[in-house]
């Protein structure tokens, strides 16, 4: 049976948190001080502690360091003074969640509900998960590079926890599958993870989308709509390409990110939601904030426990890896038996992917499409020309903001692909939506001609 440890000098609270944790299941032992915790501990490791943020000998903070089995122990920071910097230092010292006074009892409800209930599981999944990494698997993830090694330690040190994660990283180096495999590797995995592209979605619906409606909110509302926040309840939610949500909306997901409460459009009762979010970006966050893309205090909220997602230039000998995993996709898919050709895999190790591990896979598709039934060199060596690959081509003097950056690898994308949107966006790694709002901000472009192929469909919104 699990163990949890209550630490708190209030007996009326202790009382109702000792109730609460013995009817989930759990033995309980309480302590009123940070000495009468370590004595406590030293009796029963405990799988849960609840702490106090004011005790009388000291801050509940200060006792993170005694507890010895961190990685197995989930810590909970209690607290009648909440603000965001004391929420932050909480979960950057290792505290699963925070809690405010007076307590919500079903949000520590669910968040006891997610302990598991066993040593030999927890050493039993640590074993596999070992043995996945050893062999370049970890979670959805691939790749047995060094840079991605120690991405996934980061990984397996943040999952268990509920600590907001902020994933940076160029387009198309894996930012879902990384939020994908940090939620698979939680204690809400048995809840959903539902991703969010807040570049794909229009302006005008990403509130309704996020948050919900209520019938008659508005023009078109003819039923009640169900947000990601109310969906993704016990789970996930990944906010892709956050610094793409307009400033009005960044307000309220704060406010949702510090009370877990919301209210849908149209309705003036709050909705409680239990959910931890994995936010992501291809830009720089700090140059975002700076051009007033994104508020500070969402920066600081989201920035809790940051990872970069290294680009495929920096893993090339993960790319024979990823292509043999991608035509074993295919194969399977297609039902088929298609293999590469002796040493022709070499061809692709000296290419920069530009579009990282997409484009590779992109690649590989093609190659698979073009080939009978083994795929050679010719068909697997990227096309390039005297223009291409861009980014080798491109000049930028030091000195150049990063939105001049940005906007400058858009127009050369473009004049490269003959002004085919479709084409830019694909080669860019983000979605048709995100290029033509992108579009939208910078300004048209002389050299780029009017007429293209490129007719926005809802189908092309999202990756």
């Amino acid at each position: 049976m699990p163990h949890v440890l209550i630490v708190d000098d209030d007996v009326n609270t202790r009382e109702a948190l000792a109730e609460i944790t013995g009817a989930e299941g759990f033995t309980v032992a309480v302590a009123g001080s940070i000495a009468d915790a370590k004595e406590q501990m030293q009796q029963r490791r405990p799988d849960v502690v609840l702490i106090d943020l004011k005790l009388p000998d000291g801050s509940g903070m200060d006792l993170f360091n005694d507890i010895e089995s961190r990685a197995t122990t989930e810590i909970v920071l209690i607290t009648g003074h909440a603000s965001v910097e004391t929420a932050v230092e909480a979960l950057r010292l290792g505290a699963a969640d925070y809690l405010t006074k007076p307590i919500n009892f079903r949000r520590l409800k669910g968040l006891l509900s997610r302990v598991p209930r066993t040593d030999d599981l927890k050493k039993e999944i640590g074993e596999l998960r070992s043995e996945l990494r050893r062999l370049g698997h970890f979670g959805q993830m691939l790749g047995a590079a060094p840079v991605m090694q120690k991405l996934y330690n980061h990984i397996s040190r943040v999952a268990p926890t509920e600590a907001t994660v902020l994933l940076l990283g160029e387009s198309g180096t894996g930012k879902e599958l990384a939020a994908k495999t940090i939620h698979d590797l939680s204690l809400r995995s048995k809840h959903p993870f539902l991703p969010v592209n807040c570049g794909a979605i229009s302006p005008q619906l990403i509130e309704s989308e996020i948050f919900g409606h209520e019938k008659g909110s508005f023009t078109g509302a003819d039923r009640q709509h169900k947000g990601y926040f109310e969906r993704a309840n016990g789970g996930t939610l990944f906010l892709d390409e956050i610094t793409e949500m307009p400033i009005e909306l960044q307000v309220k997901l704060l406010r949702v990110l510090e009370s877990g409460t919301f209210m849908r459009i149209g309705s003036n009762q709050e909705l409680e939601t239990d959910v931890r979010v994995v936010a992501a970006s291809n830009r720089d966050p700090e140059a975002a904030v700076a051009e007033g893309k994104l508020r500070l205090d969402l920066y600081h909220r989201l920035n809790v426990f940051p990872l970069r997602i290294p680009p495929l230039r920096e893993r090339r000998n993960d790319v024979e890896l990823l292509a043999q995993h991608f035509l074993d996709e295919l194969n399977a898919a297609h039902g088929a038996s298609k293999v590469f050709a002796p040493d022709s895999l070499s061809s692709l190790m000296n290419y920069h992917w530009p579009g990282n591990v997409r484009e590779l896979r992109n690649h590989v598709q093609r190659a698979f499409i073009l080939s009978d039934q083994v795929i050679d060199a010719a068909a697997l060596t990227p096309v390039t020309t005297s223009q291409s690959p861009v980014g080798l081509t491109l000049a930028i003097p030091v000195g150049t903001s990063l939105a001049d950056v940005d906007r400058k690898l858009i127009y050369a994308t473009l004049e490269l692909c003959g002004g085919v949107k479709k084409r830019a966006a694909d080669i860019l790694g983000i979605s048709l939506k995100t290029l033509y709002n992108r579009l939208e901000e910078y300004g048209p472009y002389e050299g780029v001609p009017k007429n293209d192929d490129s007719t926005l469909h809802s189908s092309d919104s999202m990756h």
